[in-house]
Parts: C-alpha cells; structure tokens; sequence
C-alpha cells in the first residue's frame, strides 16, 4: 500500500489539466484557451500543461495569451510536442515551466505582415520588448528571446549568425535555460514536476471553437465573403429562391457566428448588420437610394467591427466586391436583366405594330381629298373636308379662309394640303 505521504510527494490529490495549443494563434484559440483555463480554476486546478504545435500566428492574439497566463494564479508548464514557433515561443516564454520533445523546436519569432514581407519598426521593436520581457518574467536570459526576434544579434554557437533569426533546439535549450528538460511522453514531464500521480483533466476543443477558428482564419474570410456576396448576386438574376441565395445567406451567417464564439464580434454588430439588410430591402419599396446606401454602408461596418484587423477586413470586403462586379457583369451579359430579381426592376416590355400598337391613327385615306378652309391656314388652321372638320397645315405658306384645298400628304396626326 502507497503511504499518503508518498502520494502527496508524487502529486496524488492534486489536479493536473491538459490543454493543447495547436495551429495558428489567432483569436479563436485565444477565446479557446480563456474558457478552458477559467473552468481549470473555477474547478481546483493546481497545474495546467499546455501541449504546443503551432506555428505561430497573429501577435494581437499572442498577447492577449500571455496576458492571461501571466495572471494565472498556479504553476504552469509549456510542453513542445512539435514546434513553438514565432508567436507560439512567446506563448511559451510565459509559462514557468517549458519542457521540449527530443524533435521539438522553438524560437524564428520575427514579426512578418500577412502579405509575407516583414513588419515595420515600430511593430518590431514592440514585439522584441514584449518577448524579452516573457523571458525575463519567468527568470530567463532576455539575449535568447531577443535573438528569436532580432536577426541583427549574432549568435553563431547556435546556428543563428547575423542575419538569421534564433531557433532552439531541445538540447540548446536546456543549454541557455530555456528548457526545463526534455520529455519524449506527457508522462515523462509529470514525473519530473512530480505531478506523476495526480488526477490528469484534458480539455478539448468544442465543435464550435473549431468552427470558429476555421472560419476565423485569415485566409477563410475573404472566401466566405466572396461565397456570400457571390450567391446572393447570383439569386438575382435567379427565379424565386434557391441554391444560390440559401448558400450566400449560410456563408454570412457563418462569418458572423465564428466571429462571435471567438469573441470578435459583439451584439452591436449584429445589430448594425440587421438594420443594414433591412434598409436594404426597404430600399427596394423607396425612392431616392439613400436607405439602400446606408444600408451598404452599415453592413459593410458590421463586417469591419467584426474582424480581429482592420487592414485585413477591409482587404476582404474588397475581393468580395471585386468577385461581386465581376459575377455581376458576366451575368448581366449572359442572361440580361429579364431574369429572376431583375425582371421586377427592368422595364423589359415594348409595343410595337406586329403587336396591334399603333401611336396614332394614320389617316391615309384622305391623301387627294377636296375641301375647303373654315379658318385662315398660317400655315395651320381648320378645313372641312367631306363632312368631317380637321386640323390641316399648308406646305409652309398663307391660304385664307374659305379656299379650295386638296390633301397632299398624311404624316400621322400632320395633314398637309395645298390651295386648288
């Protein structure tokens, strides 16, 4: 029989929670590691390992990560199944304990745009004070996490010369100090924090946090929008409502309810985008145009208020507006404005004679009909002509009243005559 004393030396008793950080750091994992870790302490946590494979992602995020660990009020340890890579080595920087898998890499932390080139300087020196005050929180030599951000830092003896930013390695780690040992299992480090006996919890991702953060993803939102915008422009030249439009509704739905289970958008902006789509359709029952612009204008904002960037939203919304006119242009010229939405917009019916439709009527029986003049013609006036009174005009000169005339041309309602 194991004694209590021995039990409490090897961690019986005590909670051990799981919690992975996996893929990019965006703001879905943020909102996924905030409710795990809440319900760790609300549950009597007394250690929290977080298993990281990432490679990274959106600094934004990263901060709010370590924010959240650097307040956590119990022990915690960074365990690197695979890589801990640029915003993913800050994540673990924060944590008081990091241990690493024999394979297992951290560091390469420079700041790169979304369009691959690197950020500017003052992004860049805001991040290598944030990285090197994580190392220095959790007592670790600054020069390495500066080295991780920093190319111009010249580290040769670890593969990182001028130039190049540093990767660490698990034995380079252990080296400097930043790995507390390497473990190839999770049982190896448990046994190390002598936590081998304690309860383990693991937490797992919901199905809807992994819906958020798919759809969350930097590279997912402009082809959501574009899905969106191209359906719905799609219904229009479509009779009633179909796949289409079904699909364009789905995918805006989509965007904002990933948005909100990361925690990016608020009631607000469900708000605006609810008044936008209804000025929008009031603006098919209005004249003027104004309700139908700020509509736009609204849900547009709606969509920006969501987004965890500004810059990148904004670049969204434009694809998506591209892939609009685009869509709307092929579709105008293949299948005209006599389809679906359009043929309750465009006025597409004409009158014609092959129809019946005639302007006036064409009075050519008269042409080489006598009469007489009831008023001076000048050149217009009255004539009788048979026993019915018409409105004639001359060929242009003066015939007074009570002349002989003859009809010598009927041009519809224009009845030309000539004195005799």
């Amino acid at each position: 029989m194991v004694s209590s004393s021995h039990a409490e030396e090897h961690g019986g008793g005590k909670r051990v929670y799981v919690i992975p950080v996996e893929d990019e750091v965006e703001k879905g994992l943020e909102a996924f590691l905030t409710r795990t870790t809440k319900e760790a302490e609300q549950e009597g946590a007394d250690h929290i390992i977080f298993e990281i494979d990432t490679p990274g992602g959106a600094v934004d995020a990263a901060e709010q990560i370590g924010e959240l660990l650097q307040n956590m009020e119990f022990e915690t340890t960074a365990y690197i199944v695979n890589r801990a890579l640029s915003a993913g080595s800050y994540i673990a920087l924060n944590m008081d304990n990091i241990y690493m898998k024999p394979h297992a890499t951290m560091g390469a932390s420079g700041v790169i745009t979304q369009d691959g080139t690197a950020a500017d300087k003052k992004a860049q020196s805001a991040w290598l004070s944030a990285m090197k005050s994580a190392a220095e929180s959790k007592g670790r030599d600054s020069l390495y996490a500066a080295a991780m951000t920093d190319p111009s830092i010249d580290l040769p003896e670890y593969a990182a010369e001028e130039g190049k930013y540093l990767t660490l390695g698990p034995g380079s780690a252990e080296e400097v100090g930043y790995s507390n040992g390497t473990a190839e299992t999770r049982e190896e480090v448990l046994g190390d924090l002598g936590l081998q006996e304690a309860t383990i919890v693991e937490k797992e991702m919901t199905i809807s946090e992994r819906i958020a953060r798919l759809i969350t993803n930097p590279v997912v939102v402009p082809i959501l929008l574009s899905i969106a915008s191209l359906g719905l422009v799609i219904e229009l030249f479509s009779p009633g409502f179909g796949l289409p439009g079904i699909m364009g509704v789905l995918a805006l739905i989509l965007f904002f309810y990933g948005h909100l289970v990361a925690g990016l958008a608020g009631m607000e902006a469900i708000i605006l985008l609810i008044l936008g789509v209804g000025l929008v359709i009031a603006e098919l029952f209005l004249p003027g145009g104004i309700a139908g612009l700020i509509g736009v204008g609204a849900i547009i904002a709606s969509l920006i208020m969501s987004g965890q960037d500004i810059g990148h939203m904004a670049m969204s919304i434009g694809i998506a507006f591209i892939v609009t006119i685009i869509a709307s242009i092929i579709l105008f010229k293949t299948m005209g404005g006599d389809k679906g939405f359009f043929r309750r917009m465009v006025l597409t019916s004409q009158t014609s004679t092959n129809l019946g439709y005639v302007s006036s009527e064409n009075r050519l029986e008269l042409i080489g009909l006598e009469g007489r003049t009831v008023t001076p013609l000048r050149p217009s006036g009255s004539a009788l002509v048979g026993d019915e009174r018409l409105d004639v005009v001359t060929e242009g000169g003066f015939i007074d009243k009570n002349k002989l005339i003859k009809v010598i041309k009927v041009e519809g309602v224009r009845i030309v005559v000539r004195e005799v």
